[in-house]
């Protein structure tokens, strides 16, 4: 029996969250015994170059910009696809919208001009699949598949660096106004005014996906703490994890779900989380250190006594929650069971057909 065949359609072509997940998705499906390609445009090469680099049979649609990409790959799908296609986000969804054996899968909540978008992304899939519950309940008909995290290598902290006995409190993803750097800063001045030193804070990342606007504000907040402020740029979750004592996550706007909240409790670090959005739900029910989202005074007191805390047994049930929920390992499983009913049909070609009247 030949394996079914699987169609990944990137929704960009650099590098985001989404399509780490492609990714890993990918490697799963592969392992699962599926016939893995993945299609994405030729500019930026980021994605389709990482794909190839991992043993994936790639597609390479002539397109440049994101628009010219939609235009593309409708004209592929319809034409040449085989088996079934799992768009990877909206711009895929919404590029092949109509068209036969689909999965549309979104990893961020819709908003603005892009909740009708995603109602017209999900005509005629067979099911739209979100990160989480919490993303679910606001987008109905939708089924839950988890994200996943490959295992960050264990270590204790790095020596370099370090300033005293100061506690290393991190930060690691796109350093933005909706990811509350400006909340972190906030707080941070309120911890250093009242015991000087005893903070300090890695802030890892990059702003490539941050509009001009807020990386203004994000600039004009970290001002204020520049003596307490360790930037790193891009950096391995190893490395970053290694050099900090607690992960926090200041989130503002809803969280889908918590790519690096996972990381952190595969790797055994403490973490801080708002209540933004799927962030508690990553965490679990009985994580301690979560604060109101917004709420730097909050975020402060929070710190302060997660530092105090006793963690190792906070930091060993996030382990095992992690191994059990958003392992690879867990997230296989659950792919499998999703893909279970779709790779029985007698999947067929696309066929084309317009898109809707001034749609792309």
């Amino acid at each position: 029996m030949e394996a079914p065949i699987i169609v990944l359609a990137s929704n960009n072509g650099d590098i985001g969250g989404g399509e780490v997940m492609l990714l890993n998705i990918a490697q799963a499906m592969t392992k699962l015994g599926m016939d893995v390609r993945i299609v994405g445009p030729r500019e930026p090469s980021e994605l389709v170059d990482a794909a190839k680099s991992g043993g994936f049979q790639t597609i390479v649609l002539d397109a440049a910009t994101r628009r010219g990409y939609m235009f593309a790959l409708r004209r592929w799908d319809a034409a040449h696809r085989e088996g079934l296609l799992w768009c990877n986000g909206l711009v895929p969804a919404v590029a092949t919208s109509g068209h036969p054996n689909r999965i549309v899968h979104l990893h961020q909540r819709p908003h603005g001009a892009q909740r009708p978008l995603s109602t017209l992304a999900r005509q005629g899939a067979l099911v739209t699949v979100v990160p989480s519950h919490n993303m679910a309940g606001a987008l109905k008909g939708t089924q839950v598949l988890h994200n996943w995290v490959s295992g960050v290598p264990t270590g204790l902290p790095s020596d370099e660096s370090r300033v005293a006995s100061a506690i290393r409190l991190g930060f690691l993803g796109r350093p933005s106004i909706d990811k509350g750097v400006d909340v972190l800063a906030e707080s941070l001045q309120l911890l250093d005014a009242k015991s000087p030193g005893s903070f300090r804070l890695v802030l890892a990342g990059e702003s490539r996906f941050v509009d001009s606007q807020s990386q203004d504000q994000v600039a004009e907040a970290l001002r204020s703490i520049e003596h307490l402020l360790e930037s790193t740029g891009w950096i391995r979750p190893e490395e970053f994890f290694r050099q900090v004592d607690f992960l926090v996550c200041p989130s503002t706007w809803p969280e889908s779900f918590g790519l690096v909240v996972a990381e952190a409790m595969s790797a055994r670090v403490p973490f801080v989380i708002s209540d933004a959005g799927a962030l508690p739900e990553v965490a679990g029910a009985h994580h301690p250190w979560v604060f109101p989202a917004g709420n730097a005074a909050e975020l402060a007191s929070t710190l302060e006594r997660a530092a105090r805390a006793d963690n190792t047994s906070n930091v060993e049930n996030a382990f095992v929650r992690w191994e059990r929920e958003f392992s690879p390992d867990a997230g296989e499983q659950r792919l499998g069971e999703l893909l279970n009913a779709f790779t029985t049909l007698n999947i067929e070609p696309a066929t084309a057909t317009d898109f809707p009247k001034g749609k792309p």
